[in-house]
């Protein structure tokens, strides 16, 4: 495909790939290929000998060339509290429960620098797009979620910031202390306004803001469905935790007199206006419920392993139409935030479950990408290389002693293959990363100030 405008160069060509994958309609993988950026966005993608004239071409030769990876899920404020001992051999409830005295004293800065250095090791990793649910809000915090953003803003990620919220404290019922839950109306009024400061719209919105009541633990029913009616006021989307684990069955039971999915409907957030965290446990009726609403799931393999949650029924999410994306989910639960891993584990936990026929490579890079723009609401706009998307896309290396031997096909050997680092992560249009090292120059101090704020929060000596 020829570039749309010859009057100028375009901004950026990324050249002479081994394997271009475009994930756009067609699902094209043109060997040699090139990728023309102008304006933020995609402006062409094409076969070697067709390149355009270009202010600044970067190399690819030898390398893959996919679209930025989505992460669907994540608590990125986790990361200041990754392997943190007394929470590593607990259940879901447990690890939460152990937890929240230590999240309670998030502050401005600690959303700030956790976001910081969580979107670097993401844009490492080959994510161009991540969300974050960030639902942890101390009387005495601040703005968490414009901290968060600002840190995006700084790094050049595309972030969608969703306005968690718990209002279900330990003497109603759920599980997190007083000190980190708010009552419905200021829940419901912080999130029009973080809609009305940072929601972007259009094709190119390096910004957005989602609500996201946390689980059906840790807020009313009643909030939920207010919820779902101010996002649809407002036309933003909705994110939740969702059948992440069997105390979640006992705990709906008990309380509600149904399951989780069938709360989740009665609340008025079975539609396509949603997408859920993990959803381990539906039932076959529901999985059809889910997808015949359009719902999208947001699978954390890593995640689901460390706590023992469960095997994720993906392919049976897949035949039933729902929209099935990625996530790392927070880092207390998984330690380690890479699209490239996660991805990975949704290979092998698919194949896994169902045999080695069940999944490959493409179908595994196809949810991180076009199932996660589906999850966010954005197809066509992020998750493929095709004119008028947004320029984000990753050069994967296919070279060294890792990939020694995978001559035949990249996209398996990319998974298979490995561990893998982005050689460059382009979000924009702009080199995010670039020869495997972040661009921005702040990395060390953030990591110092990080180090700091972890350690004040956890109660450990610097040393």
């Amino acid at each position: 495909m020829a570039a749309t405008d010859n009057a100028r160069p375009v901004d950026l060509l990324v050249a002479g790939a081994r394997l271009v994958v475009t994930m756009d309609g067609d699902r094209r993988e043109i060997e040699g290929g090139w990728v023309s950026l102008r304006d933020g966005a995609i402006d062409a993608v094409g076969a070697p000998g067709s390149e355009p004239v270009a202010a600044k071409t970067v190399r690819a030769d030898g390398c893959l060339v996919t679209p930025g990876l989505i992460n669907t899920h994540h608590h990125i404020y986790q990361n200041l509290t990754r392997a943190y001992r007394p929470a590593t051999s607990g259940t879901l409830f447990e690890w939460l429960t152990t937890l929240y005295p230590v999240w309670s004293q998030l502050d401005e800065e600690a959303a700030y620098v956790s976001a910081w250095i969580g979107l670097a090791e993401l844009a490492l990793g080959g994510c161009t797009t991540s969300m974050d649910h960030s639902y942890v809000h101390p009387a005495s915090g601040g703005d968490l979620i414009t901290a968060e953003i600002t840190a995006a803003r700084e790094l050049g990620m595309r972030f969608h910031a969703s306005r968690g919220s718990m209002s279900r404290s330990r003497k109603d019922g759920g599980l997190p202390p007083d000190s980190v839950v708010q009552d419905a109306d200021t829940i419901l009024a912080e999130s029009e306004r973080l809609v009305g400061a940072h929601h972007e719209r259009g094709p190119l919105a390096m910004v957005q803001v989602a609500l996201a009541p946390c689980s059906p633990f840790s807020v009313t029913p009643d909030l939920m469905r207010a919820a779902a009616e101010l996002a649809e006021r407002l036309d933003v989307r909705l994110h939740t935790h969702l059948a992440e684990d069997v105390d979640e069955d006992t705990y709906c039971l008990e309380t509600y007199g149904c399951r989780p999915v069938e709360l989740f409907d009665d609340v008025g957030w079975c539609t396509d206006r949603s997408w859920v965290a993990h959803c381990v446990y539906p039932s076959s009726s529901e999985i059809q419920r889910l997808g015949a609403a359009g719902v999208g799931v947001a699978h954390c393999p890593s995640s689901n392993q460390l706590i023992g949650a469960g095997l994720a029924p993906i392919r049976e999410f897949r035949a039933a139409g729902v929209p099935v994306g990625i996530g790392c989910d927070g880092s207390a639960s998984t330690d380690c935030a890479s699209l490239w891993l996660e991805t990975r584990g949704a290979l092998l936990l698919g194949r896994l479950r169902h045999g080695p026929s069940a999944m490959q490579a493409r179908d595994a890079l196809e949810m991180a990408t076009l199932g996660g723009a589906a999850c966010l609401g954005r197809r066509g706009e992020i998750g493929t290389l095709q004119p008028g998307a947004a320029g984000d896309l990753v050069v994967w290396p296919m070279e060294g002693v890792q990939f020694a031997g995978a001559h035949t096909d990249p996209v398996e050997a990319w998974l298979r293959c490995g561990p893998v680092a982005a050689r460059h992560t382009i979000v924009g249009g702009q080199m995010v990363v670039a020869d495997g090292r972040l661009t921005h120059p702040d990395l060390d101090a953030r990591l110092a100030q990080h180090a700091r704020v972890s350690r004040r929060m956890q109660g450990v000596a610097d040393g």
